[in-house]
């Protein structure tokens, strides 16, 4: 990880002083480890997770939410906070921060879309499909959940379908092995970058 933090950190600003990140894939891909793994390999930087901005009847409508809590703040440079969904309680219930460190990571499904693309310095996207992707994250999840993942596949499939986010990924990252793909920006000229996502 360490080579593709350096990276990063050396990208111009994207977000007012922020070099925002993306990490974008299908449900059950990998984003949320391999961003905790790189926001470690970055000194612990701030990680926001898209599903605190979605709700269950608004999977993708959180663009404005985004754009009012998190982008414009840290665009004119001060400190962000959103206010986080509670999927139990089916309510927004409590709030998080985001300062405005030199890098940023927004993880979750749509986290390249061209809403967000203007601010970001960089677009990674986990290499895992749908299907595959689907199967992971069902397993994960439990059969009681298997209603949510029907109603999600399609919403998902019809988000990228109208705005994909993988042909703008400068760095794609195997889903499986966690290693960064040959010919994508990050890639280590010594050896593959690797993150133990296997099984998640």
């Amino acid at each position: 990880m360490t080579t593709l933090a350096a990276e990063l950190r050396a990208l111009p600003p994207s977000c007012g002083p922020v070099r925002l990140v993306a990490v974008d894939g299908h449900a059950g891909s990998g984003k949320t480890t391999f961003a905790g793994r790189l926001a470690a390999a970055l000194g612990g930087a701030p990680v926001v997770h898209l599903d605190d901005l979605a709700t269950h009847t608004e999977f993708f409508a959180w663009a404005g939410r985004l754009r009012e809590q998190v982008l414009e703040p840290l665009a004119a440079g001060r400190d962000a906070e959103y206010r986080v969904y509670d999927w139990t309680l089916r309510r927004f219930a409590t709030t998080a921060v985001v300062p405005a460190a030199p890098v940023v990571l927004v993880e979750g499904v749509g986290a390249g879309r061209r809403e967000v693309r203007p601010f970001l310095a960089r677009l990674i996207w986990m290499e895992l499909d749908a299907a595959a992707a689907r199967r992971r994250g069902e397993e994960r999840d439990g059969p009681e959940l298997a209603g949510f993942w029907a109603g999600w596949a399609r919403a998902e499939a019809a988000h990228f379908a109208a705005d994909p986010s993988r042909p703008h990924a400068a760095t794609r990252v195997d889903g499986v092995t966690g290693r960064i793909l040959p010919g994508t920006v990050g890639e280590s000229s010594t050896k593959s970058l690797t993150c133990d996502i296997t099984g998640i």
